[in-house]
């Protein structure tokens, strides 16, 4: 059993895809076979209609800051790769180094490695406690130095699941303000998390809100269950339209040499459901169903460990938020699930919480080896 791939499951076992999603790939087919559309190239920075959807969808609707055109924003190819465009971007244009959280997601070093940054970290997980290391985080984030780049996750923090409250998001976005930083917000589960796509990106707003120039990636895989389409968008919040005009030819000017421009399909997916009311009502329920399950496997795995008789701690199972759980196992944990078990996860513990037989590995865990602590 593989519990370490980062995709949505159903109790089938199976990758599923949202019914408003096949709504809205007949409508496309529809449009084909009328003549509406067709397969030309899309433009370098994507297709407009999707970037106006996903640039709503995290900041708002009604944004004073996208009524204002401050927003620079381009399609990429999902999260991954508008975080190495983000990444070339920077370094393009003077930075040196990045600040990752201190565990965050494997691909988060490798990529801006290759983009030409130093990867620093700072403190974010307490593995002693299995909770936020908030006063670590923010006394290495007062050491950075002056207009460091600080790479944020927007919610359900991948590895750990673990995400500051909203007070400590408030007060993180003063700190950063006060110390000239420049926050990017890595936004990989909106709507996917808490099943709430506005409470998802809370803290982004709020940082918005504060008055930050910052950055955004975004990933239509898990919201949308688009994983092979590779849907995502990067944006630059400005100064002024002018400033936005400029960052995004210079974004043009990185997308052309790399990969020129990026696939229509499944941005015409989101930008069909996000632009019509019924099926982004159908999104909206339909995310909710999976991030609920999500929650309710959660609750399944802590209850089945306590009443194997387990000693352990399992509060941050159901504490954490999101498609994975820390489960806090060791190294050597995880081998011996693998080597004797064939129960198959990251060797830093991360599982996924959308595997439908968990109940099978908390019976391992606790019959095997936990009921030994």
């Amino acid at each position: 059993m593989n519990v370490g791939v980062g995709a949505y499951r159903g109790d089938d076992g199976k990758p599923y895809v949202l019914p408003c999603v096949k709504e809205a790939e007949q409508r496309i087919l529809a449009s084909l076979e009328k003549g509406e559309l067709n397969h030309e190239y899309a433009g370098i920075v994507g297709e407009p209609s999707f970037i106006d959807c996903a640039l709503k969808f995290a900041y708002g609707d009604d944004a004073d800051v996208l009524n204002e055109k401050l927003v620079a924003g381009v399609q990429s190819l999902s999260g991954t790769g508008g975080l190495r465009l983000f990444g070339e971007f920077i370094q393009k244009f003077g930075h040196s180094h990045i600040y990752v959280p201190d565990p965050t997601w494997g691909n988060h070093i490798p990529i801006f490695q290759n983009s030409g940054l130093e990867v620093r970290k700072y403190r974010y997980y307490d593995k002693s406690t299995s909770d936020l290391d908030f006063e670590g985080m923010k006394a290495d984030i007062l050491d950075a130095p002056l207009g460091s780049a600080v790479l944020l996750h927007a919610c359900a923090h991948n590895p750990t699941g673990m995400d500051p409250s909203m007070e400590q998001w408030a007060e993180l976005s003063q700190l950063m303000k006060k110390k000239g930083l420049f926050p990017f917000f890595d936004c990989a589960y909106q709507g996917f998390a808490s099943g709430n796509a506005p409470k998802d990106a809370a803290a982004f707003r709020h940082f918005v809100a504060d008055g930050h120039k910052l950055a955004l990636v975004q990933s239509f895989s898990k919201n949308f269950g688009l994983y092979g389409q590779r849907i995502g968008a990067l944006s630059f919040l400005t100064e002024d339209p002018d400033e936005a005009s400029r960052v995004l030819s210079q974004l043009k000017i990185c997308i052309r040499p790399s990969y020129s421009n990026p696939p229509r399909h499944g941005a015409r997916i989101v930008s069909t459901v996000l632009s019509d009311e019924q099926l982004t009502r159908d999104f909206i329920d339909q995310c909710k169903e999976m991030a609920d399950r999500i929650n309710s496997m959660r609750i399944r795995l802590r209850a089945l460990l306590e009443e194997a008789g387990s000693k352990h701690d399992w509060d941050h199972i159901t504490k954490q938020i999101g498609m994975f759980a820390y489960s806090g196992l060791s190294k050597e944990e995880v081998i011996n699930l693998r080597d004797n078990h064939h129960i198959y996860c990251t060797l830093d513990g991360r599982i996924s919480m959308a595997v439908s037989p968990l109940f099978i590995i908390g019976r391992y865990f606790c019959s095997h080896f936990l009921l030994a602590e």
